[in-house]
C-alpha cells in the first residue's frame, strides 16, 4: 500500500469515528464579512453541548423578523395543527418584561411543548415542568429525557413505507420505548399529526412524497438529542394539567403557560386531534384567577373566550399570525392585568 492510499484509509477511519459521534460534513455559503467569525465557531460546531447555545444565537438573530410558523426554529419532535411555534417570540418578550426570572416555568398541557423547550434552551427559567395526560405523548417525553439513544436509532433505521408503517402501528407495544416510537411515527405519518383514534395515514403528502413526506429521521434525531442535553433543566410529569396547576398555584415566582389542547371557542379540530379533548374551560379560568404567579393562556379568538377573560378582568392581547398555509389568523393571549 502506497503513502497516498494509507493516508486515504486513515482519513476514512477518522470520518467514520466522527460520524459515530454524530459529527457530519456540511457545505455552507458564507459572506466574506462573516467568515472570520465562522472560523472561530468551528470548534464549537462539533460538540453536541453547543447545540442549545447555537440555537439561542440563531433565535437572537431572527428575533426582529415577522412571526411565521414556518420560520421559527423547532425543537419539538411533534407536529400539531394549531401548535404554538408562533408564540415563542411573544412568550420570550413577556418573560423578559417581568423584571424577574421565574424560578419554575410550568406547561401543564404540554403536547408538543415547543414553548417549554425554548424556555429551557434559552435558560429563561431555573426549572421547566412539562405535564401531559396522553399516554403516548407522555411516553415520548419520558423516553427522550431518560434514555433517548434507543429511540434515536429506531428512527434512523426504520424503513418507512406504507406497508411498514401499517405493520408497526398495528402492533401492541411491549414497553415505553416502543410506545414512544409508535407515537412519533403516528404523529408524523397520519394526516395533520392527529393522534386520536380514526385518523388516516398520509397518501399523497408534501410534494408527492407520500407517507414519508413528514418523516425526517436526521432532523427528528437532532431535536431529540438536543432535548436530552437539556434534561437536567426539565421535569416531566404524566398527569392531569389541573392537578399540576393546583399543586403550584400558591407558590411565588412561578410562570404558567396554559394552552389547553381541547375544544373551546371554535377549536373544533381538538375533537379529533387529541385523545383527551374535553375540559371545563370556565373552571380553568376560575383556577387561573387564584394563582400567585404570572401566566399566559393562549386561545383561538372567540366570543366565548373573551367573555370568560372579561369575567375575571384578565388582560387580552390579540396576536395576528400566519399558519403554514400563509393564512392570517387571530390568537388571544390572556394574562393578569
Amino acid at each position: 500500500m502506497n503513502l497516498d492510499s494509507t493516508r486515504l484509509e486513515r482519513q476514512k477511519r477518522h470520518l467514520f469515528r466522527l460520524k459515530q459521534k454524530g459529527v457530519i460534513r456540511k457545505t455552507i455559503y458564507v459572506h466574506e464579512d462573516c467568515a472570520p467569525y465562522l472560523d472561530r465557531l468551528k470548534k464549537h460546531l462539533i460538540s453536541s453541548e453547543s447545540a442549545p447555545l447555537l440555537l439561542n444565537l440563531t433565535e437572537k438573530l431572527e428575533r426582529n423578523k415577522p412571526v411565521n410558523v414556518a420560520q421559527v426554529k423547532q425543537l419539538s419532535p411533534f407536529r400539531y395543527p394549531g401548535g404554538k411555534t408562533w408564540l415563542v417570540p411573544e412568550i420570550r418578550q413577556i418573560l423578559r418584561s417581568l423584571g424577574k426570572r421565574p424560578k419554575i416555568f410550568i406547561e401543564p398541557f404540554a403536547g408538543g411543548a415547543i414553548v417549554g423547550l425554548t424556555i429551557a434552551a434559552e435558560n429563561l427559567a431555573d426549572k421547566i415542568i412539562l405535564a401531559e395526560l396522553d399516554i403516548g405523548v407522555a411516553a415520548v417525553w419520558k423516553t427522550i429525557l431518560m434514555n433517548s439513544e434507543r429511540l434515536c436509532q429506531r428512527i434512523l433505521t426504520f424503513p418507512i413505507n406504507m406497508e411498514t408503517v401499517i405493520s408497526e402501528l398495528s402492533k401492541k407495544y411491549k414497553d415505553i420505548n416502543e410506545l414512544a416510537f409508535q407515537t412519533l411515527l403516528r404523529n408524523r405519518t397520519q394526516h395533520g399529526g392527529i393522534l386520536a383514534p380514526g385518523a388516516s395515514l398520509i397518501k399523497k403528502g408534501e410534494n408527492g412524497k407520500g407517507i414519508s413526506s413528514r418523516w425526517y429521521p436526521e432532523t427528528l434525531v437532532r431535536r431529540i438529542r438536543i432535548i436530552n442535553i437539556l434534561r437536567q433543566k426539565i421535569d416531566f410529569i404524566e398527569g392531569d394539567g389541573f392537578a399540576i396547576i393546583n399543586k403550584y398555584f400558591k407558590k411565588p415566582n412561578i410562570f404558567f403557560y396554559i394552552d389547553p389542547p381541547y375544544t373551546a371557542g371554535g377549536k373544533n379540530s381538538g375533537k379529533r386531534l387529541y385523545a383527551h379533548n374535553e375540559i371545563n374551560h370556565k373552571h380553568l379560568f376560575d383556577l387561573m384567577a387564584t394563582v400567585s404567579g404570572d401566566f399566559v393562556m393562549s386561545y383561538n379568538d372567540s366570543k366565548e373566550v373573551r367573555e370568560l377573560a372579561g369575567e375575571h378582568k384578565f388582560r387580552i392581547a390579540t396576536i395576528p399570525m400566519k399558519n403554514t398555509h400563509h393564512e392570517v389568523m387571530n390568537e388571544l393571549l390572556i394574562m393578569k392585568q
